[in-house]
C-alpha cells in the first residue's frame, strides 16, 4: 500500500513540481484542491521554516493524515532579503505571478545587473496525522535578477531569475534543468532519505 501524503497547498504548478521530486517512490500525493474541507492555515511566522511547520501542523491536525508543507521565496540582496516570506503576495493580497515581476522590476530600477544578486529559498516540513513535525530541511539556489523577462516555463519570479552557471532564466530552462538544480530540488533532495525513514518506521 502506498505511503499517502498531503501537500499543504493549492498551487497545481507546484504540486506537478513536487511529484516530478518525489517520482519513483511509493508515495499517493494529493493538494488540498483534491481533498474535501481543508483548512486555511494563516501565515503567521517570521521565516520560512516557521511558515513551514505551520501549514504542515495545522492542516495534518485537521486532516488527520501525513502533510507535506513548503515554504518558499525570494530574497533580494538589493532589498534586504525582500520580498522573502512575502514573496506569494508581494504586490498585495490579490498578488499574480505578473504584478509580483512587476513591483520587483519596479523596486530594482535603478539597481545596476551586477548588484541585483537574489536566493530562491525552499523550507519543507512533515507533519503526522497528530502534528508532530518529523522532518525539517531547507535549499537554496543563487542567481541575479533580470530587467525583464524571459521564458515561459515555471511560475513566481522564474521569468526574472537568471541562474547563475546557465545564464539563463528558470523560465528558459524549464522542468529538466529545475529539477536539478531549483532550491526545491535541493531541498527535495534532503527531504527523500529521511522521508524513507519515515516510511520505513511508520510501517513497523
Amino acid at each position: 500500500m502506498p505511503f499517502r501524503l498531503v501537500l499543504g497547498t493549492h498551487n497545481a504548478k507546484k504540486l506537478r513540481e513536487m511529484k516530478l521530486l518525489l517520482a519513483g517512490l511509493p508515495i499517493e500525493i494529493s493538494s488540498l484542491s483534491e481533498i474535501p474541507d481543508p483548512i486555511e492555515v494563516e501565515e503567521t511566522g517570521s521565516t520560512f521554516q516557521e511558515n513551514a511547520e505551520l501549514k504542515a501542523r495545522e492542516q495534518a491536525l485537521h486532516l488527520r493524515q501525513w502533510v507535506l508543507a513548503e515554504d518558499s521565496g525570494l530574497s533580494v540582496d538589493a532589498l534586504d532579503g525582500a520580498p522573502g516570506i512575502f514573496s506569494a503576495r508581494y504586490s498585495g493580497e490579490n498578488a499574480t505571478d505578473e504584478s509580483n515581476n512587476e513591483k520587483l522590476l519596479v523596486a530594482l530600477a535603478d539597481i545596476p545587473f551586477e548588484k541585483r544578486t537574489a536566493h530562491y529559498t525552499s523550507h519543507m516540513a512533515l507533519a503526522d496525522p497528530l502534528g508532530k513535525i518529523h522532518i525539517n530541511c531547507e535549499g537554496k539556489c543563487f542567481g541575479i535578477i533580470r530587467t525583464e523577462p524571459a521564458g515561459e516555463e515555471g511560475f513566481g519570479y522564474d521569468p526574472l531569475f537568471e541562474l547563475t552557471e546557465y545564464h539563463q532564466t528558470f523560465g528558459e530552462l524549464g522542468d529538466s534543468v529545475k529539477s536539478v538544480l531549483s532550491h526545491r530540488a535541493r531541498a527535495n533532495r534532503l527531504f527523500v532519505p529521511m522521508l524513507k525513514h519515515v516510511m520505513n518506521a511508520s510501517q513497523v
